[in-house]
């Protein structure tokens, strides 16, 4: 990675030249220890003791950098090799009469090349920051607020010019361990800004670099490791009718991006009729939830699954926490506070309509129901959107009263008093605050769950224990949404540039800086919003009744880049 930065100063022919020669190099002397990458020997600068060879593979490196206890071997690959190899291996040996071994054809490096990689990869496999498994590196701003994925770095030679500072995802696949272009053979070259400041290149980065971590080896394999998820095209599940909140169909996965799915019901030929969630989301169940807790489904027109089609297995989905509904329990027709799932700025006064299997239950939000109750929602009694009376009271949240309630202000004692009911007890309700880390100001990328296929640039505006009111950047107040610190649709700044999701700008920018015919496009439809949602939901009684049935309570057993580099680090703000 390094051979780059004296290509202003220094001729690099004889480097260049080495690496198309396929001849064996010479046994090293013992006195000077030698490391091994990409079929590559690189010596130890230092050639200080603490050596080993792996056992699989032959490598020889550092021994702290081995893994195991034993440090047999340099990877998990070469220990998992062995093992399933040991008694092939030992088998060959005895019918050979000597043990097997591996004798690694070597290319010659330049001498100061080789112990420039050799330090690198050194420090890269003492390097343990970064261990999270879904890759996320963390550095602080001077507002004090976390930018996952995100890092501040300057490039090396620039030393107190902050001016060129920039933010740069480092899970992307053009961020490189110190060392990968030696390893490769590329060239590594500073800015052009400042070619002209250093005549030695090399020794520069000698001097920069000793002492100096950088990111693990196997980073960017480790980062496309979690991008991998276990939904596939079309397995089947079921999820919440978007027409019909209170009934679910039968989907297939179409799509799959960062673990959020795109969803296509299954009677639908062209796949315009879709719904996207994530793979945690509560709206989405595998086939047979239905069946097993009593809740409405919409059966399906197709007789049989199509070639290829499965159904996803019931462990891929999120698990709900175990109750004990034995006890007192919810009943049909208390009262209580919920977030309207179709006005999610709104905390509403709402009713346990039915009580479900498995401690999930049926809210509808008084004052706008369809007489039907074709807008009743499935919340389980766990769910953090849900609360008891007097919880927006107790934490200054204006509470939506029904419409058409005319005493203001709304108390709950009057209201219960006047409808004959009783408030849900408060022991009933998820108490749980984890301890999130949030603060109001954080910027994030956030799911406008009125239309779940956009992925937002979003801002914490407010936190209420584990609720955070959720802003979208350029659009006025009434489009917040709440949301649970925990929920699947709340992403790190970055998130979709690692995935690959279009990102919506905010609204401002997006009508200065695109063409209007884009901007149209990308403004929110106001018709999933409130009242305008319901009539819209209301005029789309096209499923005739016979098409829709209840089950009853039960079981489910029922049933690339350029080529070159540039050396940088990550500077870190006081």
């Amino acid at each position: 990675m390094f051979d780059g930065y004296d290509s202003c100063s220094e001729d690099s022919s004889s480097s260049s030249s080495s690496e198309d020669s396929d001849e064996e190099v010479p046994s090293l002397p013992a006195s000077l220890p030698i490391i091994k990458t990409n079929g590559q020997v690189y010596t130890y600068p230092d050639g200080k003791a603490g050596m080993a060879t792996c056992e699989m593979c032959g490598m020889v490196g550092v021994r702290d950098a081995f893994y195991s206890k034993t440090k047999r071997f340099c990877s998990v690959s070469c220990s998992r090799s062995y093992s399933s190899n040991s008694k092939k291996a030992s088998i060959l040996a005895r019918l050979q009469g000597k043990p097997p071994t591996k004798k690694a054809k070597v290319l010659q490096k330049q001498p100061l090349m080789a112990k420039l990689a050799a330090y690198a990869q050194y420090q890269a496999n003492q390097q343990n920051q970064v261990k999270s498994k879904t890759g996320k590196f963390h550095v602080k701003e001077q507002n004090d607020w976390e930018i996952t994925n995100k890092a501040l770095l300057r490039y090396e030679g620039f030393d107190g010019d902050s001016g060129r500072d920039f933010w740069c995802n480092i899970c992307v696949p053009d961020i490189h361990p110190v060392g990968w272009c030696a390893a490769g053979g590329k060239p590594l070259v500073p800015p052009k800004s400042i070619q002209h400041k250093c005549t030695n290149w090399k020794a520069f980065l000698v001097k920069c670099l000793t002492g100096a971590k950088t990111l693990p080896i196997d980073f960017s394999t480790k980062v496309q490791q979690s991008m991998q998820f276990p939904f596939k095209k079309l397995m089947r599940v079921e999820v919440v009718d978007k027409t019909h909140l209170c009934r679910t169909r039968v989907a297939l996965v179409e799509q799959v991006i960062g673990g959020r799915l795109r969803l296509v019901y299954e009677e639908c030929e062209d796949g315009s009729d879709d719904f996207w969630c994530h793979m945690y989301s509560p709206l989405i169940h595998s086939i047979g939830w239905s069946r097993g807790i009593g809740h409405r489904f919409k059966r399906s027109d197709v007789s049989k699954k199509l070639d290829g089609q499965v159904d996803a297995p019931g462990q891929l989905f999120a698990k709900v926490k175990d109750v004990d509904q034995s006890g007192e329990w919810f009943k049909d027709g208390m009262k209580l506070e919920a977030i309207d799932p179709l006005n999610l700025s709104a905390i509403c006064i709402a009713t346990v309509r039915k009580v479900l299997a498995d401690g999930y239950l049926m809210i509808g939000i008084d004052g706008s129901e369809a007489a039907d109750g074709s807008d009743w929602f499935c919340y389980h009694s766990t769910s953090p959107s849900i609360f008891p009376a007097g919880f927006c009271e107790i934490n200054t949240i204006e509470l939506t009263p029904p419409r058409g309630y005319t005493k203001l202000p709304f108390r709950w004692f009057d209201y219960l008093r006047e409808t004959g009911s009783v408030a849900a007890p408060v022991k009933l309700f998820n108490k749980e605050v984890p301890n999130h880390g949030f603060r109001p100001g954080m910027k994030l990328e956030a799911v406008d769950l009125m239309e779940p296929r956009l992925v937002c640039v979003a801002t914490v505006t407010r936190i209420v224990h584990r609720l955070l009111r959720i802003h979208f950047d350029g659009w006025e107040d009434e489009y917040d949404q709440w949301v649970d610190c925990e929920s699947p649709d709340l992403y790190p700044v970055g998130w979709c540039q690692l995935t690959g999701y279009q990102l919506q700008p905010p609204a401002v920018l997006a009508s200065r800086e695109l063409p209007p015919s884009v901007t149209k496009q990308k403004k929110k439809s106001q018709q999933y919003k409130g009242q305008k949602k319901r009539v819209m939901l209301q005029l789309k009684e096209e499923v005739q009744e016979t098409d829709e049935f209840t089950f009853p309570q039960g079981t489910a057993s029922d049933l690339e880049n350029n080529g070159s580099g540039c050396s940088y680090y990550i500077k870190q703000e006081p």
